[in-house]
């Protein structure tokens, strides 16, 4: 998930279009390695986030606000001393290198007019943001100074010249067929065409070099040597017609997941090899990196939270299903109790065939005229055996009832715990965490910390995804809270509802009269409930659906927890492709 050149080349076409002659009038620094600057041109608001963080370096416009540290860091004061109140003149990249320079005019302490430069370095765990004084291009500071110990080639520290990062890759714009030719025969034969786009131009990504091969029709793990001709010309030409019109290629894309709860990749021109990922068009590229950053800090946050919760949760399943396997096998046990008070009943009915002090008696069995042999207590009189054997019997009587009670409380918590784990799996948004962990809090599964149980009104519950077919609103939900707010309180009694028979999985609400549904939306609604369930891996998934109607919470069940009747039952196999082809709504 790189920000490579043609990333940094979309977002310096928009910076140049929005920025230009604006005015730096607020800078902070949120974070050690990122900075914010708040800049206004022509009566626009804009906010300009320049990130050299290892993990996630970028720059982008934001509409995201950071809390500040109390004390600006020294970088940031320096910032503002020497920029703030300043003009911005230009905003160039360096070749098609991840580098962006941005020109400043301002004022010195003097009242001179001077200009000054912003040197953004995108380049992982080389990022870097640099101010330096023109035209003597002397390092006024940086965000990260790069002394003789880090680097013996390019320090980057007040006073010293600057010099840019060095490079021993071709820029890709304005290469002709023969500059072309001789890079590519000139390259090691044995290695892959796709290494060779990355080695040899300049702001190539592994995406993007995956791209370019599947644009020309060619593995990209092919041998130079293995190429033909013809392979040579279509690569050629790709590349050609890819770098000559830059710009008319430029989009903003996310990759992701149908729900979003995994994000793959983001690109500044269309990825044809992740046709099968789910894509989201952006209307400029800062809004797309923003929504991609913030949805991968989210899926993040999510992930490292939710970890230990998981296995809080496994660990608690564990012990159910061992519980319920131990109750399962007493219940046989009781049920066997049964031949107890077939034994009191033929002893009672046969006593006058017995003596004290016999070990066992054969005697008839009229339930099947063959004869049965009873085993007896040599101290107890034929009365007190008949006795003996019918005690048992009414105690494997009781702890049969018992146990059958005990078996459905166990179910219906492994039920639960299994669909909070499938929760978190279609966990988004870190609000939608805080709902299921708040969920737990409410059934006792986990102590709440410091703080008393949240009473939130059913506004602020966090939204259900929205589909649309043919004009027919589809509506998802992803916990618990979601899936009750709409079985009982959003959705209409006439409306379908779907879920997945027998196994955790969401509820699935059709806003339409469920006598006037038809076979299509009716697959594609049981598609969804599928697909969205414990069950998503399998074929053939069964998919109960009736009316809203006769779909019920029983009084005291836990949160999303119903009971319905008057189902049908369809069966469906829940497919990644087909469930893409659905139009969301976001």
């Amino acid at each position: 998930m790189p920000f490579d050149g043609i990333t940094t080349f979309s977002v310096v076409q928009e910076l140049r279009d929005k920025l230009i002659h604006g005015k730096i009038n607020k800078i902070y620094q949120p974070e050690s390695d990122e900075i914010l600057l708040n800049i206004n041109n022509r009566g626009n608001k804009y906010s300009l986030l320049i990130s050299a963080n290892n993990n996630n370096p970028r720059i982008h416009l934001t509409e995201h606000t950071k809390n500040n540290p109390l004390a600006p860091p020294m970088f940031c004061m320096l910032l503002r001393k020497n920029i703030q109140n300043s003009t911005i003149l230009e905003v160039n990249q360096l070749g098609l290198d991840r580098i962006v320079e941005i020109r400043l005019r301002t004022k010195n302490e003097l009242g001179d007019t001077v200009t000054k430069r912003l040197v953004v370095e995108i380049m992982g765990r080389h990022s870097n943001i640099t101010l330096i004084n023109e035209p003597e291009e002397v390092i006024v500071d940086s965000i990260k100074r790069v002394g003789k110990n880090i680097s013996t080639f390019r320090e980057v520290l007040p006073g010293r010249v600057y010099k840019t990062p060095p490079q021993d890759k071709n820029e890709p714009i304005g290469v002709n067929r023969e500059q072309f030719f001789s890079l590519l025969h000139g390259y090691g034969q044995n290695k892959t065409l796709y290494k060779f786009i990355i080695d040899t131009f300049i702001g190539v990504s592994p995406p993007l070099s995956h791209e370019i091969c599947h644009r020309a029709k060619i593995n990209s793990d092919k041998p130079l040597s293995e190429l033909t001709d013809e392979n040579e010309d279509s690569l050629y030409s790709v590349f050609s017609d890819l770098y000559s019109h830059l710009e008319d290629h430029l989009q903003s894309l996310m990759y992701t997941n149908e729900n979003k709860s995994k994000v793959y990749d983001f690109s500044a021109i269309d990825y044809t090899y992740y046709e099968l990922y789910h894509k989201t068009d952006y209307p400029s590229i800062s809004s797309l990196l923003e929504e991609y950053y913030y949805l991968r800090d989210s899926l993040s946050r999510i992930q490292n939270r939710s970890s230990s919760m998981v296995q809080m949760l496994n660990n608690k399943l564990e012990r159910d299903y061992h519980k319920l396997d131990k109750q399962i096998k007493e219940f046989q046990d009781a049920e066997d109790a049964e031949i107890y008070r077939k034994y009191g009943e033929l002893i009672t009915s046969q006593i006058y065939l017995l003596k004290g002090g016999q070990k066992s008696a054969v005697l008839s069995d009229y339930y099947t005229g063959e004869e049965i042999e009873i085993p007896l207590s040599v101290q107890l009189s034929p009365s007190e055996n008949a006795q003996k054997y019918f005690k048992k019997y009414n105690k494997g009587k009781r702890a049969k009832e018992y146990l059958k009670e005990q078996m459905s409380i166990t179910k219906e918590e492994i039920y639960y715990l299994e669909s909070q784990i499938d929760n978190i799996r279609k966990c988004t948004e870190i609000e939608e965490f805080n709902e299921i962990k708040e969920d737990l809090i409410e059934n006792g599964y986990l102590k709440a910390q410091g703080r008393k149980k949240s009473n939130k009104k059913e506004s602020t519950i966090s939204q259900p995804m929205k589909y649309i077919y043919e004009g027919v609103e589809i509506y998802v939900g992803k916990n618990n809270k979601q899936n009750e707010y709409l079985t009982t309180k959003f959705a209409a009694k006439t409306d379908l509802w779907l879920h997945v028979k027998d196994m955790p999985g969401s509820h699935v609400i059709v806003k339409k009269n469920a006598d006037k549904v038809d076979d299509k939306l009716l697959y594609t609604a049981a598609l969804l409930a599928a697909y969205y369930s414990k069950g998503k891996e399998s074929s053939n998934i069964p998919i109960d659906y009736t009316a809203v109607k006769y779909v019920k919470k029983p009084k005291g069940a836990k949160t999303g927890m119903v009971i319905y009747t008057d189902q049908k039952t369809l069966y469906v196999t829940p497919k990644e492709d087909e469930v893409l082809k659905i139009d969301r709504v976001d």
